[in-house]
Order: structure tokens, then sequence, then C-alpha cells
């Protein structure tokens, strides 16, 4: 048996610890009951465009909330607070909204409580979102992060941006090379993340093929971005070199952090990531935000926008 195999075998439970509660809560949580599956709704449709050979909507399902991980400025209970609402029932409830709306992809980070989850999700519950795995390149073994995700079954795979700007400036360029030849090995598309702009341009300076990249971008205009202690609060110090840098690459591009974890709004990030040349929009969103956040985006990519860079994907 292959690892995927042995993952599948292994992490279908039943139920999942936390699921069991009463009607009550339940209620409270704004979820239906586990064995209770209303049909999804019909008509909710999102552009897309192609990774390699996936199709990918141009709003994809960020996994940063999800997965308990805020960029909480000051505020040191916001990580604990999203860890307790984000139960499994929650997880498949902002998932299965998503994919009412059309939102067909997740990129989500690598660890055991996210491949269970999509265990769960996929052969348990009958989710079909696809999944971009997070990955990192640890030092005991480089290639573990990178294969344990293609067998859980990733779709398409990418260096962590903070471990891509580690490599950049400790001249590590071989180690995403690597990773990125790896990842085609086993037949999905191959990305590199990034928070500096130097990223993507040292990348692309080395000849190293990236399929796609995942690269912040935001305009930086809220209050905490400085100048002043940030407290985790900024993802792109230069925006304005993010986009001239994407202006004359034809990779397709997920951008992320367009809402500045939380402190723009919707329409704004939105306008100004599309307009700004990004092919997709990686954004966490709550499942209460995930009908609001689609219909803003189809508007959008509906709508007249002065875009400088042609679509890549």
């Amino acid at each position: 048996m292959n690892r995927r195999g042995f993952l599948k075998s292994s992490l279908l439970a039943p139920a999942v610890a936390g699921l069991s509660l009463s009607f009550e809560e339940h209620a409270l949580l704004g979820a239906e009951p586990a064995k209770v599956r209303p049909a999804p709704a019909a008509g909710g449709t999102m552009p897309c465009g192609r990774i390699g050979q996936l199709e990918v909507s141009r709003l994809i399902c960020g996994g940063n909330l999800t997965s308990g991980f805020a960029h909480s400025r000051d505020l040191i209970y916001v990580s604990a607070l999203l860890k307790n609402y984000f139960t499994p029932e929650k997880v498949f409830a902002t998932w299965r909204k998503c994919e009412e709306n059309g939102i067909n992809t997740a990129v989500l980070r690598l660890d055991a409580d996210v491949l269970r989850l999509l265990n769960d999700y996929w052969f348990g519950e009958g989710g079909k979102i696809q999944w971009i795995a997070q990955c990192t390149l640890p030092k005991a073994d480089w290639k573990s992060d990178i294969l344990r995700a293609i067998d859980a079954g990733a779709h398409a795979a990418f260096v962590h941006g903070g471990v891509a700007d580690d490599c950049v400036k400790t001249n590590r360029l071989d180690d995403l090379a690597k990773a990125v030849e790896l990842i085609r090995q086993n037949g999905r598309p191959a990305g590199i993340g990034g928070h500096m702009t130097e990223v993507p341009i040292a990348v692309s300076q080395r000849g190293i093929g990236v399929d796609f990249w995942m690269k912040t971008l935001n305009a930086k205009n809220y209050w905490s971005a400085g100048p002043m202690p940030r407290h985790d609060s900024v993802f792109d110090e230069t925006p304005g070199k993010t986009i001239e840098f994407m202006r004359g690459n034809d990779r397709p591009w997920i951008a992320y952090k367009v809402l500045g974890a939380g402190a723009i709004k919707p329409e704004e990030g939105f306008r100004y990531a599309l307009e700004n040349g990004a092919d997709f929009m990686c954004v966490g969103m709550f499942d209460f935000q995930v009908d609001e956040d689609a219909r803003i985006a189809r508007r959008l990519l509906a709508g007249q926008m002065t875009r400088a860079r042609a679509w890549c994907a």
C-alpha cells in the first residue's frame, strides 16, 4: 500500500471528535447536524484560468484561517479564537460554501490536521475542492513535505513564501530549483511563494521555470502597514516593484494577502490585485464571508478593468 492509500484508510474515521455536538451547539455554530447534508445550492459560478492542466477558479480559498493561523498584529487572542471557531464541521461548511460559489480550489498548509480534514471532506463528505499544497523544505529531509503532499492527493504544490524568502536571502536557490523539479517529476504544477519581490526576480534570473507564482500583493494603504512597529502586518514592502516584475513575466500569478490579512475591504483589495496583474487571488474567508467575496469577485471580473498585464492563465 502506498502512502496515499495508507492515509486514505487510516484517516477515514467515521466521525471527528468535536463533531459530537448538541442541537443547541449546532445552532449556535450555524452548522447543520453532521448527518444532514442538503444538496449544494445551484448556479454558483466563478471565472477560471489554467495552471498547467489544472482549471482553477480566479478566487481561491486561503487556508490560514481554517488552520488557526492569524496575522493578528498585537492581538494575542486571535489565533486561539480561530482554532475554536473552525471546528471540522465549520471548515467543511466553508469549503462547501466555496464550491457552491464556483470556488473550486483551496491553498492549504501541509500538516496532520489538514490531511485529516481533506480526507474526511473528500471521501466522507463527497467534497471536490482542489488542493494546492504549501510545502516547506525540512532540513532533515527536504523532499518529505512535497512527497507527503503528492501522496495525500495535492493537485499542485509550491514552496512556502517564508521558506523561499529565506532561500533567496541565504543564496540557496538550488534548493528551490530541486523542489520545483521534484514537484514536476510527480506530475503536478510547481510554484514558488514569496513575500519579497526579490524572490521571483532571483528565481527567474536563475532560470528556474516555475508553473506559477504565489506572490503577495496589496496597496499597503492601511494604518498598521507603518511606519511604526508593524506587529506582523506588512506582507509586500514593495508592491510597485512586484507589479513591475509581473508585468514582464508570463507565468500564472496567484496573489495572496490581497486584503492585508483583513485590513482592506474586499472591493478595494480585489480590484487592486486584478487591475495590477494577478491572475488569481488567494483569500482567507470565514464561512459567512464567502458569498459576498464571491459576488464581488464575479462583478469585478465581469466588468471593465484597467489591466496593464495580459491574463497569463
